[in-house]
């Protein structure tokens, strides 16, 4: 009775040059596979963020504008002189033409700050958090992307021949940069790459992350 066929395709290789010095420089092996963290089964947006501090600031300096001038009115009605600053601001209001460049570039600022708090209102933030599969619809959860390159970084710590290794996890992509002290860098390559994968798929990962990995030796002392 033959045994079933378990061999699986690699992902492709991409040797790496030997260095600028020919063969004295460190070897190298490196891959990128589309490896997914999970089926996507569930479509779970990005987690949004409360933004307190710019809405703290933003209404300390409108509580501000509006005292100031709320005090200023009342000081006038109630048969006081109005403060120089808003008699100041009268006369240049007044006097200076539209196209001045003071006041295109007030309403520039203006502008600038108007879109920038448009675009906190409009967009979930916290990009440091990693959405994840709800295994429950009433119930969602995050993972930090420190986390997830720690939990990504002992699975590659456990494969014969690694050294010591470095996880990058972005928003899209896990990038692993390892060192290898035994055994062909191609196979502790393959070797990286299976537990990496392993490793995205127990994650439990809404959005699919592409891995890239890259061994070499370790630099000469």
């Amino acid at each position: 009775m033959s045994e079933p066929d378990t061999t699986r395709r690699l992902p492709t290789l991409e040797k790496a040059p030997s260095g600028p010095g020919g063969p004295e420089g460190p070897e190298q092996s490196a891959s990128a596979a589309a490896y997914t963290s999970g089926t996507g089964g569930g479509r779970a947006g990005r987690f949004w963020s409360a933004r307190r501090l710019p809405a703290a600031l933003v209404a300390l300096v409108l509580l501000a504008v509006a005292g100031l001038f709320l005090y200023d009115v009342a000081a006038v009605r109630a048969g006081q002189q109005a403060m120089a600053w808003r008699q100041w601001l009268a006369d240049e209001l007044a006097s200076r033409p539209l196209d001045s460049p003071w006041v295109l570039a007030a309403a520039a600022l203006a502008a600038a700050l108007g879109l920038w708090l448009i675009v906190l209102a409009v967009t979930p933030g916290l990009r440091a958090v990693l959405t994840m599969r709800p295994a429950t619809p009433a119930m969602r959860a995050g993972l930090d992307r420190p986390a997830a390159a720690l939990v990504l970084r002992d699975r590659a710590m456990e494969v014969a021949g690694v050294q010591s290794v470095r996880i990058t996890v972005s928003r899209r992509r896990v990038r692993a940069r390892a060192i290898a002290h035994f055994r062909e860098l191609d196979e502790v390559r393959g070797d990286v790459d299976a537990a990496l994968a392993e490793g995205l798929e127990r994650l439990g990962l809404v959005r699919p992350l592409a891995l890239s990995v890259h061994v070499r030796r370790p630099g000469k002392r």
